[in-house]
């Protein structure tokens, strides 16, 4: 396969966690930033993503779009960069259940909140919606992170990536509230080089207003 990667982004949107870990995985790639709208709808871009949104990446004939699958895909395609486990350590069932815990549940009870339906104590919405309550998730994740720097074992991963990035917004737009223990866990992966010179770069071209 050929190693280049092509991106497809709007530094105004969730792109920016992709951004994020294509700085941790080192390689070279290329950007292509879209505008809103038509430039998202384009034809040439539509046959990449027929869903017309960003991020999308493309990695010789493979094309992977959502932020999740970018991420996991990244960690896979370059083992080098050390953001995942090893497909047969004990960690890899951990580290499967947060990225997915971030894209399931977490990202569908914080969006929830957001556009106003709200569970509340009402146990059929709860079953039905699947992640239960926000309250529920939040503190599923709190627990997790009350006494560790990581979500799986002692190093970083593309699952705090991912988790680090989401909590850091919600808590920014004021989606959830600023738990300290959410605090200090996002702290500590901001500071990463990759993290500064992807937000860097996304916040140059969003200064130009795409």
């Amino acid at each position: 396969m050929s190693q280049d990667l092509v991106f497809y982004t709007n530094p105004m949107s969730r792109a920016r966690v992709a951004r994020w870990m294509l700085e941790e995985v080192n390689q070279p790639y290329r950007t292509h930033v879209l505008s809103f709208g038509l430039g998202m709808r384009d034809a040439d871009y539509l046959a990449i993503n027929p869903m017309g949104k960003v991020p999308a990446l493309v990695h010789g004939d493979t094309v992977i779009t959502e932020v999740s699958a970018i991420c996991t895909y990244l960690a896979d395609a370059f083992p080098q960069a050390g953001l995942a486990p090893a497909p047969t350590s004990r960690e890899r069932g951990a580290y499967y259940r947060w990225l997915f815990f971030i894209a399931g549940p977490f990202d569908a009870a914080c969006t929830n909140h957001v556009l106003g339906f709200e569970i509340g104590n009402d146990a059929k919405k709860a079953a039905t919606a699947g992640y239960g309550t926000l309250e529920r998730v939040l503190n599923t994740l709190e627990n997790e992170l009350r006494w560790r720097d990581y979500l799986v074992g002692k190093q970083f991963t593309a699952a705090d990536l991912l988790a680090g990035a989401y909590l850091g917004y919600e808590m920014a737009i004021g989606a959830i509230e600023k738990r300290p223990v959410f605090e200090r866990y996002c702290a500590n992966l901001i500071e990463r080089p990759a993290a500064i010179k992807a937000q860097q770069i996304d916040n140059d071209l969003a200064s130009h207003a795409v």
